[in-house]
């Protein structure tokens, strides 16, 4: 059982009872909150308290301050969680929302008990390969990114209801009142909303509901204008009120239904009633000396982490120049990649050899087959069907002021996911079923192969890259994720290592990423982050090397237990993200 030394009496999070504070030091880093008992580091440039403080980094600043809000009103990590996740819903539907799905952890400080919430989207009953195939076999690539059919059953409502009824202490409808007030009274979009919508406003525009809520008057909105979205508001009052059945039964279901049956898509009110989140096991293994806790199946991503982390144990990466250590995380990215593409998939429908994944004597045997001077050729290793889910997702991460973390990683897949809004709910539905795959040996948006693991089956969940994890050391804990697709595994290895060679919050949200996912063969590299010497380096080994915009937008916390300094720091890649750090009155 894992002991904080701080706070010295901590509430387990299950049950509503009111926690005492207690005062302890802490560092305000970021954004700084005006109270009482700061005394001003000037050349550091952050802030000591002795008060009880909670750090929360999300993607976008109201989504912050809404989680904070509710710590305020006597709430945990989970209700913030649920705050922060509702109000990403209306500010930034561009890449989360209650019409998607999530995954997240759970760590409890008083028993120390790490827990698993599977929300992922999952098939309507009634799915169907050949709707998403055109006549000659080629893949419909419009059926399944676009509109209704594109759309699997959210669990995003059923998840954030899960997590308040059983871990969390303050009724749902505390939780998401911030998210109602920010739709009904307005916000200023952010740049990415803005762009998103311009990016796909030809396909938005072809379904009423969604033209109406993302073109008020007509006009595509400026980071000038107040938007509002007063029918999601409504919808989160129904949710509010009454949990998943707000959502998932009644009015609100009802309505959805018949939009996506209008519009030519398959949901029934069953599929809706058939929708139950998963509280499932999480993966554990420990590196370096820190235990690391990551997402399980229906997630790639923590069995690939932990086969990559399990991978590099054996090697000494310390002491070596970049362009040798990159060549070893890339070549553990490949196998992880390998096995992932051909053995993972919804674990309520798929057996997997994960005992065999994650063995440390499985990953002695693929660090033994690295060549130290020289890249492997993907076509070398045995074949096998890449399959990964999309690019546009949030993450955020919480720890509390008892030291209860969340982190949790939302979807709504591709940009503004399906585009389809489902009628007078206000919901803007994802395009997950993309992440099954829909036509055998062909490629999805993101032009990744799939096999029958991750075939479509009626109410099976489609295989997911999202990350969510937590490092926890002798006197330093991490809270981590990132939203992008395939990079998000990547994102997150990078990150776990930098936090065990000593980096802080920020240096690890800014460090420069490289990606390789065994198909395509070559590694992708941030535009203009490496030295030409690194790249001729290994181009020199045998690398073909892809330079890329920037990926990712990753938010972190961590906490130094022993000297009480937590730190949240926002991706600075994404200029609407807020790390924040803030004492709880």
């Amino acid at each position: 059982m894992l002991k904080f030394r701080e706070p010295p009496a901590q509430e387990p999070l299950s049950g509503r009872r009111f926690a005492r504070f207690h005062r302890w030091p802490a560092i305000v880093a970021f954004l700084l909150v005006a109270g009482a008992g700061f005394d001003t580091q000037a050349q550091s440039g952050v802030l000591t308290a002795t008060q009880p403080t909670a750090a929360i980094a999300s993607a976008n600043a109201l989504a912050t301050n809404a989680g904070f809000e509710v710590l305020n009103k006597g709430g945990n990590a989970v209700d913030a969680a649920v705050a922060v996740a509702t109000t990403l819903s209306v500010v930034q539907p561009e890449a989360s929302g209650m019409g998607g799905g999530f995954l997240a952890l759970i760590h409890d400080a008083a028993t120390g008990k790490d827990t698993f919430i599977d929300a992922r989207e999952m098939a309507p009953a009634a799915v169907n390969s050949a709707d998403y195939a055109n006549a000659d076999g080629s893949p419909n690539r419009d059926h399944s990114v676009n509109g209704p059919l594109a759309a699997g059953i959210p669990g995003y409502p059923a998840g954030l209801a899960y997590m308040v009824e059983k871990y969390g202490k303050l009724p749902l409808s505390v939780s998401v009142a911030p998210a109602i007030r920010i739709a009904e009274n307005g916000f200023h979009p952010t740049e990415s909303l803005v762009r998103s919508i311009q990016q796909v406003g030809d396909v938005l525009r072809r379904y009423p509901a969604s033209k109406a809520k993302f073109f008020p008057g007509g006009k595509a909105p400026q980071t000038t204008d107040l938007f509002r979205d007063k029918a999601q508001a409504r919808t989160l009052k129904a949710f509010a009120a009454k949990g998943a059945k707000g959502f998932y039964a009644g009015p609100v279901a009802e309505e959805m239904v018949a939009a996506v049956k209008a519009a030519g898509g398959t949901w029934t009110m069953a599929d809706l009633a058939a929708y139950e989140a998963r509280e499932r096991t999480p993966i554990e293994l420990n590196y370096a000396g820190y235990k690391v806790i990551t997402a399980p199946p229906v997630s790639s991503g923590g069995v690939a982490i932990a086969e990559m982390l399990n991978i590099l144990a054996g090697i000494d990466l310390k002491d070596m120049g970049e362009v040798q250590r990159m060549h070893y995380v890339i070549e553990a990215m490949r196998r992880a990649f390998r096995d992932h593409n051909e053995y993972l998939g919804d674990p309520d429908f798929v057996k997997m050899p994960l005992d065999m994944l994650l063995s440390p004597y499985y990953a002695d045997g693929l660090r033994q087959s690295i060549l130290p001077d020289r890249a492997t050729k993907s076509s070398w290793l045995p074949a096998a069907h890449a399959k990964e889910p999309g690019m546009h997702t949030m993450h955020f991460s919480i720890i509390d002021q008892h030291g209860n973390m969340v982190s949790m990683t939302c979807t709504v897949n591709t940009t503004l996911g399906s585009k389809f809004v489902a009628g007078k709910s206000g919901i803007l539905l994802n395009d997950e079923m993309d992440d099954f795959a829909l036509v055998a040996g062909k490629p999805n948006a993101f032009g990744l192969i799939g096999g029958s693991a991750n075939a479509p089956v009626a109410h099976k969940r489609m295989l997911s890259s999202m990350s969510p994890s937590l490092v926890i050391g002798k006197d330093r804990l991490l809270v981590i994720g990132s939203p992008g697709g395939s990079t998000i595994i990547t994102q997150v290895l990078e990150g776990i290592l930098g936090f065990v060679d000593g980096k802080s919050a920020s240096e690890i949200t800014a460090q420069k990423r490289y990606h390789h996912q065994y198909l395509p063969d070559r590694v992708d590299l941030e535009r203009n982050a490496f030295s030409a010497d690194v790249i001729d380096g290994l181009r020199a080994m045998g690398y073909e090397i892809n330079d890329q915009r920037s990926w990712g937008n990753m938010n972190v916390v961590t906490w130094d237990t022993t000297t009480g300094v937590k730190a949240a720091a926002s991706d600075p890649r994404n200029p609407a993200g807020l790390g924040k750090v803030e004492t709880i009155h």
